[in-house]
């Protein structure tokens, strides 16, 4: 199935407005059936796991895959579903929750880049250091624990303090790309219509109740600050090397649909292939081959 992709993805190089993005299917989109998704997705899957194979097996790059969305967004879901192909003993999920004592000693993107991929791996952050502008940005009181110079009360967290902030991320990516690690970025956007229909869910119906989290609803009554908090890290944040995929995550299936076919674009402009076999290597296949063939036992 061929989706374009172009509407998704923003690399920095424009103005961005978060609420310019839909939050569901786009009109061009809306004729394709949850069975024809599915049955993508699945494709999708299997050519995953043919791309994932040759980049374990040439160890010269590495993907990091970041999720962030708002609670319910479907991060889980998402996750659960797209890689659902993909060899585990070269994949590796995170998730980040909230910092540790020992995190906090560290400087805030220290957890994060302990965390990167080694070559030939995937790696899915579920949260991510972003969380460092976005949870801070709303709850700024957050950073008092983490020992940082000069911020001794709310009021000494400045506007230049979250530039600074998305200067690093900004160099911490494009560090990462330059020693292979491929960074694609996604942001799960929901709707607050379709974030409440999914609360509700989760307390009507018996078993999703463990999903539910009065957190979650505190976290709501700052809607508009996440929307803003979102907003400036991802204008701040998008570039070339380290894009960010806006997601319509109101429609899970079509987001993942769309989720499924950047990351195979993303492996797609790779030179992927299984490492060269030696004259060396030969000769001792064959050696081997005559051993086992010889030996009737």
């Amino acid at each position: 199935m061929k989706l374009d992709l172009t509407p998704f993805t923003y690399d920095g190089t424009k103005d961005f407005h978060l609420k310019d993005w839909d939050t569901n299917v786009p009109e061009a989109d809306r004729a394709l059936t949850r069975d024809a998704i599915k049955a993508a997705i699945a494709e999708d899957a299997a050519a995953l796991a043919k791309a994932q194979g040759k980049l374990y097996a040439q160890k010269r790059y590495s993907l990091l895959l970041i999720f962030q969305g708002l609670d319910a967004a479907g991060k889980d879901g998402m996750i659960r579903h797209v890689m659902s192909g993909v060899n585990p003993a070269g994949t590796t999920v995170v998730s980040f929750k909230q910092p540790t004592a020992e995190e906090l000693a560290h400087d805030y993107l220290w957890r994060t880049r302990v965390a990167f991929p080694p070559a030939g791996n995937i790696t899915i952050f579920n949260r991510s250091h972003y969380e460092e502008v976005l949870v801070d940005r709303v709850h700024p009181e957050n950073l008092l624990a983490e020992h940082l110079p000069g911020i001794d009360a709310v009021k000494d967290v400045t506007p230049q303090f979250w530039l600074r902030r998305y200067k690093d991320i900004r160099q911490l990516e494009h560090f990462a790309s330059r020693n292979g690690i491929v960074v694609e970025k996604f942001f799960l956007h929901l709707s607050k219509d379709e974030q409440k229909k999914r609360f509700l869910d989760r307390i009507e119906q018996p078993d999703k109740n463990w999903k539910f989290s009065a957190a979650d609803i505190r976290e709501r009554r700052y809607w508009d600050d996440y929307q803003q908090a979102y907003q400036e890290a991802i204008a701040h944040t998008a570039t070339k090397r380290a894009p960010w995929h806006i997601i319509p995550a109101d429609d899970k299936w079509f987001g993942r649909l769309v989720v499924s076919k950047l990351i195979l674009q993303s492996l797609a402009k790779l030179p992927l292939a299984y490492p060269a076999v030696s004259a060396a290597q030969k000769a001792a296949l064959h050696t081997a081959l005559a051993e086992l063939t010889a030996d009737h036992a």
